[in-house]
């Protein structure tokens, strides 16, 4: 397979509805082997080696994104491309509180922008590495985010103790922030 540019991948991509989301489970196109790209702990990605500046693009490749076992891949009907993540491919970086039917909710956005609530469909679990939190929510399918770490103080600036552990409530669901 010949050489990719960045603009090659996204000239595949360009077609698609920048809010849409490809039904790339289903596709399995042969793996393209000579393109290398990543994306670091805080968000940023990498196309052989040099930051990626245009957000339009990185919300594109955003929407592409799948996960295999634990190898991330921008599959596109004709070729995927495999990518080193280095934590989790999302960040959240802020949330809102707001109320609806009487029960608060917490809203997040992602690097991305993307928008979701979390809820039993975007759960929100505590990993920890070296006995620091590693904060993470779903952000569709099998593909989580980070929750930076700003965001994750003032969650807790916002949290309440129940059964003597400290959490926030999202849509009647109480998820532990220690």
């Amino acid at each position: 397979m010949s050489s990719k540019t960045l603009s090659s991948i996204f000239s595949e991509l360009s077609n698609l509805d920048e809010d849409s989301y490809p039904p790339v489970e289903e596709w399995n196109p042969p793996l393209c082997e000579n393109v290398q790209m990543r994306i670091d702990r805080s968000g940023k990605w990498y196309f052989m080696n040099s930051p990626i500046g245009r957000e339009r693009m990185v919300r594109l490749f955003s929407r592409v994104l799948r996960l295999d076992g634990d190898e991330y891949f921008l599959v596109t009907p004709v070729e995927k491309i495999k990518l080193e993540v280095e934590d989790k491919p999302f960040v959240i970086i802020d949330f809102e509180i707001t109320k609806k039917n009487n029960e608060q909710v917490i809203s997040f956005k992602t690097n991305t922008d993307e928008y979701f609530e979390l809820n039993d469909s975007h759960p929100m679990r505590i990993e920890y590495k070296e006995d620091e939190p590693s904060p993470y929510v779903v952000v569709r399918k099998n593909l989580e985010a980070l929750i930076n770490r700003n965001v994750y103080y003032k969650l807790i600036e916002a949290c309440e103790e129940r059964d003597e552990s400290y959490g926030v409530y999202s849509s009647g669901i109480f998820y532990k922030l220690s």
